[in-house]
């Protein structure tokens, strides 16, 4: 994939209890403050109204190579802040995490690209 493709737009899905809901969206303002420090040009998270308790954090960057740096940004602090939020994450797996990268002419449109583990 050529790193200069973009924009590109990533998604986190948390499965949250009620209970846990505010820390969570504490947390995640916290969160949100981090992804825009290190590029991010939108950011947000919304809660899907037919699933209550079902979060998705999305945040675009303005290329692929931005959001590959964005990996190299992660401090001792930030990893901290991402395992209070992922241990109030209530799903039998990790939180989903899914990459659309934009800027392919043939495409129309966001492409979806693979992704490899990393922090969320």
């Amino acid at each position: 994939m050529a790193h200069d493709r973009g924009p590109v737009l990533v998604t986190v899905e948390y499965h949250i209890s009620a209970d846990e809901r505010p820390a969570f969206l504490a947390l995640m303002q916290q969160l949100g403050r981090v992804r825009r420090r290190d590029g991010a040009v939108v950011w947000g998270v919304a809660e899907d109204v037919a699933t209550p308790g079902v979060h998705l954090e999305y945040f675009v960057t303005p290329a692929w190579l931005e959001h590959l740096r964005q990996h190299e940004r992660v401090t001792a602090e930030d990893r901290g802040l991402q395992q209070q939020i992922r241990a109030l994450h209530g799903g039998e797996r990790a939180p989903v995490v899914r990459h659309f990268v934009g800027g392919d002419a043939g495409a129309g449109g966001l492409a979806h690209a693979p992704h490899a583990h990393h922090d969320i």
